[in-house]
């Protein structure tokens, strides 16, 4: 998957977007691994009075790292 390919996926999508929208872009995972995520800084954000707002090009940037390659692979893993 390339950059354009998921820019054109997420047009719909505002361009910051909060908790329950970076959980749809990310295949609807759980709420708790994607606030890990956060937390952990693998996904730029900004974190102002309990509201988390990521703009939707770190997201972007997150689903062609390396990181969420092997991540991903991980989820597989449970599913299994």
């Amino acid at each position: 998957m390339t950059k354009k390919d998921l820019e054109k996926r997420f047009e719909g999508f505002p361009d910051v977007v909060n908790l329950t929208e970076l959980r749809a872009m990310m295949g609807g995972i759980g709420e708790s691994p994607v606030r890990k995520l956060l937390r952990s800084n693998r996904i730029e954000h900004f974190y102002i009075n309990t509201t988390y707002f990521i703009p939707k090009e770190k997201v972007i940037d997150y689903l062609l790292s390396p990181h969420y390659a092997q991540y991903r692979l991980k989820l597989k893993h449970w599913v299994k």
